[in-house]
């Protein structure tokens, strides 16, 4: 059968400053967190070095130089049939520390014309306020998001650019995948959301949990002044959505995966409901754990809370407590370990393959908070071959299709109220993980390797046509 998308659905692509503007040092730009960061590869950790060093690679300096290519790449995003085009504003651009009380008139001045030409081309912008790109600054001198001073330098950021741009943004949302950082095992997670840097001495997951509440209540302060400004705003948050799935039907794998899940609810459930969830103060009080907030902050959660919820989705993930299985041990749940899934394929990153995960993920955040969602990073990283001067990728859209195929059941079969739909990297970006060029997600090619040799030239892919024809036609067959 044939299914039709709703005819405001805002068929898009989506990508972030840092990864894609280059650019790290123009126009009064700062340091940003994510320029601190090397290449890695792939299974190959990056590093975060102590300010910029002389013979280190940093592949987020030149990226794709987007900052110098965007109006060529807009009207490609043009000829594909764009409605929407995500994307953040780095933060260092408009305060180059992050603390000061003007802002840099030439970062602003950029995204004017950024967005200017977007709305000209008939796409709407959709911006991220917070992408991974905090003022290096406000690491170096304040300590990151566990320090409560972060959260009025953000206040005061988004002011600043929620006012400028009020009549050209509709769609905000204000921090990037503040839950990948859940679990503050991960200082790749815990840098890039925060910029905090754990030390083997630290309770990790009490810092981790105090840093991502002060973004919360960061966050809810922005919606509520962000509303406003021009009330016509829609402002939502953004998610990392990974469902995890009971390995087997034993009735502890099902607690696992209601435990495992909390902690990646924990931020979404304050995002929408306004309050910090029962579960969690339960746990904070067993573990001792001193979580700092005030009543004034617990009214600003409950002011606050989100139009939409924004969520990236790429893979699922199983857990158990069977003892004869293997995997990573959790602390969720006891005895509980992350095991691979083996009903599912698995990328070149090891990332599982899993399209109905997509339905599920959709149907569940959906009942839970009855807000319309929207899907704003889906993609498949892949090492493409040119030849000829062709990239053919049909693994890139066999992955896209079946997930928009879902999607359109959760819609149709499922009642689920979805905005849009984004895939990540519509153009190739640096990898936020592994900051290689070659695992690309593009529908558009761009030449240059992991190294930082190439010309920069932008070539289409096979998959460009593809998506082209889906946003031309609205509508998705289903089996």
């Amino acid at each position: 059968m044939k299914i039709k998308f709703p005819d405001s659905f805002l068929w898009g692509g989506a990508v972030a400053a840092h990864q894609v503007e280059g650019a790290w040092d123009v126009d009064g730009k700062g340091v940003s967190i994510a320029d601190v960061m090397t290449a890695g590869g792939n299974g190959i950790a990056r590093k975060i070095t102590q300010g910029i060093l002389p013979n280190e690679y940093y592949p987020n300096h030149e990226a794709i130089d987007f900052y110098h290519h965007y109006q060529e790449d807009i009207q490609l995003f043009k000829e594909l049939g764009l409605k929407a085009f995500r994307t953040s504003i780095a933060w260092s651009r408009i305060f180059p520390n992050g603390d000061e009380e003007q802002p840099n008139e030439a970062g602003l001045a950029y995204y004017d014309q950024l967005f200017d030409t977007l709305l000209a081309n008939g796409i709407e912008p959709v911006i991220t306020l917070s992408h991974f790109e905090i003022p290096y600054h406000l690491y170096e001198v304040y300590g990151g998001f566990t320090n409560k001073k972060l959260i009025d330098f953000f206040v005061h950021y988004a002011e600043t650019v929620m006012k400028r741009y009020k009549h050209k943004v509709k769609y905000w949302m204000t921090f990037n995948e503040i839950n990948n950082q859940a679990d503050g095992q991960h200082d790749l997670h815990t840098w890039t959301n925060s910029a905090v840097l754990l030390e083997e001495t630290d309770n990790k997951e009490e810092k981790i949990f105090q840093a991502g509440l002060n973004e919360l209540i960061a966050s809810a302060k922005v919606v509520a002044l962000g509303k406003k400004i021009n009330p016509d705003f829609q402002i939502g948050c953004m998610m990392a959505y990974v469902p995890v799935y009971p390995y087997s039907c034993h009735p502890d794998d099902m607690m696992a995966s209601v435990k495992v899940m909390d902690r990646r609810f924990f931020y979404s459930d304050i995002h929408v409901r306004g309050e910090i969830p029962a579960y969690a103060v339960n746990d904070w009080e067993k573990k001792g754990y001193k979580i700092q907030y005030s009543q004034e902050e617990l009214d600003a959660l409950k002011e606050g809370t989100v139009d939409y919820v924004g969520f990236s989705y790429y893979m699922s993930g199983a857990v158990t407590t069977l003892p004869e299985t293997k995997g990573a041990a959790i602390p969720d749940y006891p005895n509980a370990k992350m095991v691979n899934n083996p009903y599912v394929q698995a990328s070149d990153w090891g990332w599982q393959i899993d399209p109905v995960g997509l339905r599920y993920t959709l149907n569940v955040v959906y009942e839970r908070y009855q807000l319309p969602l929207f899907i704003v990073e889906n993609g498949f990283g892949a090492y493409d071959k040119l030849e000829d001067h062709q990239i053919h990728d049909p693994y890139r859209i066999a992955y896209l299709e079946e997930h928009i195929k879902q999607m359109a059941l959760a819609i149709s079969e499922d009642g689920v109220d979805l905005m849009g739909y984004t895939p990540w990297g519509i153009i190739d970006i640096v990898s936020f993980g592994s900051g290689e060029m070659e695992k690309r997600y593009g529908f558009i090619y761009v030449d240059k390797d992991n190294q930082g040799n190439g010309s920069l030239k932008r070539l289409k892919k096979d998959s460009f046509a593809w998506y082209q024809g889906i946003i031309a036609k609205n509508e998705v067959s289903v089996e």
